[in-house]
């Protein structure tokens, strides 16, 4: 079965880690801290099929990004099937920088 994957982690130290970045209108951007939680986090390990979320961070822990800020204010219940599904304060709406991008560490195993 295909299909698309929209999220990533980047700056990890495994394809489980790292700061997450959304693809959208085909540009990969990042996503601001605020309101960034466990529920946002299980989102995208599930997505990323990374497993259980060990961890929501930030203050850019994996470092800054660069580009497009996309989304602010992540809310997931953490039964969403995809980061997209979760509500927000809209698509490049923010006043954010790369300093509060939202990190995840997923445990990286499927239970």
């Amino acid at each position: 079965m295909w299909y698309c994957v929209n999220v990533r982690l980047v700056g990890g130290h495994s394809r489980c880690a790292g700061r997450v970045e959304v693809l959208h209108r085909g540009q990969w951007g990042t996503v601001c801290h605020d309101v960034w939680d466990l529920p946002d986090a299980a989102v995208v390990c599930r997505e990323l099929d990374c497993g259980e979320p060990v961890d929501a961070l930030h203050g850019a822990h994996f470092g800054p990004g660069s580009g497009q800020i996309w989304i602010n204010f992540v809310m997931c219940w953490g039964s969403e099937s995809t980061l997209k599904n979760c509500g927000s304060g809209g698509w490049d709406r923010h006043n954010c920088d790369h300093n509060k991008d939202a990190g995840v560490i997923c445990s990286g195993k499927v239970l």
